[in-house]
C-alpha cells in the first residue's frame, strides 16, 4: 500500500525513515521522523500497532494528525485516535497505540514531565484477537 497522499512534503513525515530501531516492538511497519525540541512523528501503516508499553518517570503526548487508530489503557475501552485527539499517558499507566486496520495513522509524541532515569518498558505484543476485536466496536 503506498504512503498516502495526505503526508505532503510539507510535513515532518517527509524526513520518515523505517523505524527499525524499535520494530522488534511493533507489528506491522512503522516510520518515524525525528523533530525539533524532543518530538517525533511516527506513522503507521494500516494495521500497525506497537506492543504494551510503560513509561516510567515521564508522561507521553499523543497528538493524532493524520488518519485513524487507536490508544487503549490496560483494563480500559480503547480510545479512536482521528486528527485533534490529544492523549496524556500519565506515567506507569501500560498502554498501546496504532493505526487502524484499514487506516494509516499518524502522531506526534513528546514526553513532559520527564524525571531523572525516565524510561519505557516494552511488554506483549497487542494479539490479532485483541486488535481485530476492535473493528466491530
Amino acid at each position: 500500500m503506498p504512503y498516502p497522499e495526505a503526508e505532503s512534503s510539507r510535513s515532518a513525515s517527509s524526513n520518515r525513515q523505517p523505524n527499525t530501531a524499535y520494530a522488534q516492538y511493533f507489528i506491522g511497519n512503522s516510520y518515524l521522523a525525528p523533530m525539533d525540541g524532543g518530538m517525533a512523528n511516527v506513522t503507521f501503516e494500516p494495521g500497525c500497532r506497537n506492543n504494551w508499553h510503560i513509561h516510567h518517570k515521564q508522561v507521553q503526548v499523543l497528538v493524532c494528525v493524520a488518519g485513524r487508530g487507536w490508544y487503549q489503557e490496560w483494563g480500559k475501552d480503547p480510545v479512536e485516535l482521528k486528527p485533534g485527539v490529544v492523549i496524556a499517558i500519565p506515567e506507569g499507566v501500560k498502554h498501546w497505540h496504532g493505526a487502524a486496520a484499514d487506516s494509516w495513522m499518524q502522531h506526534l509524541i513528546y514526553h513532559k514531565d520527564v524525571q531523572d532515569r525516565a524510561s519505557n518498558e516494552w511488554l506483549e505484543p497487542v494479539n490479532d484477537e485483541h486488535y481485530q476485536g476492535l473493528a466491530v466496536r
